[in-house]
C-alpha cells in the first residue's frame, strides 16, 4: 500500500487528507500548527513531528499550500530526504511557471512532481466529489488515480507539467466573474421589488444559471459570504490569469474588471474577508442588503 505524506491542513488539505484515510490510505500529516491534524489522528493518521520527518517516513509527498513562495520553501526543505523515484504531488494552486520551475529542481534531486489543483470548492472536497485537474506524465497520473479517486469524483488529466494550472486558473477566473455578475443579478432582482428566494431559484433554473450562483450565490443570501476561500486567493488567481492573457495574446475585459472589483473589496474589507463578499461592496454602495431565509451559512 502506498503511503502518503501529506502537508498543509487548511480548509481544502485537511478534508482531501480525510478523504484518504476514509478509504484505507496510509497518511502521515504534518501542518505548521498541530491542532489542525487533531480530527485526522482520529481518523488513523500519524502526525510526523517536522515535514522533514514527514517526508522521510512516507513514499510519496502531497502538498497544498497556500503561496508558491511557501510550497518552494517546503519542497526544497523535505527533498533531501525524499526517497528517489518518489512523487511530489503539489495541489496548490501555482502559476505554470513556478510549477515548471519547481518541476526542474524536484527532478534534480530525484523526484518527480504532478501538480493536482482542484476546483469546485470546500464543501465537496469534504464529500470526495472535488474535481481534480492532474499535469505530468501518464505513468505518475496512473500511479495516483486510486488517491486521487478518493479525494475526487471528476478526475482529468490535462497533459504535461504546466497544463493543469492553466486550466486551473482558466476555471477560478470564471467562478470570480460568475460571482460578480451573481452578485449584479440579484441586485437587480431586490431593487426590482423581486422575492430574493424566488429569484434565486429562478435563475437556477434558467439559462442564465451557474455553479456559483447555486453555491456562492446562496451565501450571499444568507449574510455569511463563508466560502472558505479569500480575496487574496482571489487576487493571486485573476493575477496568474492576467498574466496567461498578456503571454497568450488574448485579452480579458471581464477578469481585468472583476479583479478591480477585488482589489476595492480587499480595501473595503481586508485580504483575508471572504471572496463573496464582492457583493458587500455592492450592498454598502446601494445601502440595500441581499437577505433572504432559508439559505445555508456554509455549503455541505
Amino acid at each position: 500500500m502506498i503511503h502518503y505524506g501529506y502537508i498543509g491542513l487548511g480548509n481544502l488539505g485537511a478534508n482531501c487528507a480525510a478523504c484518504l484515510l476514509r478509504a484505507g490510505i496510509q497518511v502521515t500529516v504534518y501542518d505548521l500548527n498541530p491542532a489542525l491534524a487533531q480530527p485526522l489522528l482520529a481518523l488513523g493518521a500519524v502526525l510526523a513531528p517536522s515535514a522533514q520527518a514527514l517526508a522521510e517516513a512516507a513514499d510519496h509527498v502531497i502538498t497544498c499550500l497556500p503561496s508558491p513562495a511557501i510550497s518552494e520553501r517546503v519542497l526544497r526543505s523535505v527533498l533531501p530526504v525524499m526517497p528517489k523515484a518518489a512523487t511530489w504531488v503539489e495541489m496548490s494552486t501555482l502559476g505554470r511557471d513556478d510549477v515548471l520551475r519547481l518541476g526542474a529542481v524536484a527532478a534534480a534531486a530525484g523526484v518527480r512532481m504532478m501538480e493536482l489543483p482542484v476546483t469546485g470548492g470546500v464543501h465537496l472536497a469534504a464529500q470526495g466529489k472535488i474535481t481534480m485537474l492532474a499535469g505530468g506524465e501518464r505513468d505518475l497520473f496512473d500511479l495516483h488515480l486510486p488517491a486521487m479517486q478518493a479525494m475526487g469524483d471528476r478526475i482529468f488529466h490535462m497533459g504535461p507539467l504546466g497544463s493543469a494550472s492553466i486550466i486551473k486558473v482558466i476555471t477560478n477566473m470564471l467562478a470570480f466573474i460568475h460571482l460578480k455578475a451573481t452578485s449584479e443579478a440579484l441586485m437587480l432582482a431586490k431593487r426590482g421589488g423581486l422575492d430574493l428566494g424566488q429569484a434565486h431559484a429562478a435563475i437556477a433554473a434558467s439559462s442564465g444559471n451557474s455553479f456559483v450562483h447555486e453555491t456562492e450565490g446562496a451565501l450571499i443570501l444568507n449574510g455569511s459570504y463563508d466560502v472558505a476561500f479569500n480575496i487574496d486567493l482571489a487576487l493571486k488567481d485573476l493575477g496568474f490569469a492576467l498574466g496567461f492573457g498578456r503571454e497568450f495574446g488574448v485579452p480579458l475585459d471581464l477578469a481585468a474588471m472583476t479583479e478591480q472589483t477585488y482589489v476595492a473589496a480587499k480595501a473595503a474589507f481586508g485580504g483575508d474577508a471572504q471572496s463573496p463578499m464582492i457583493a458587500k461592496l455592492l450592498e454598502d454602495l446601494l445601502a440595500t442588503d441581499l437577505r433572504a431565509d432559508g439559505f445555508p451559512a456554509r455549503l455541505e
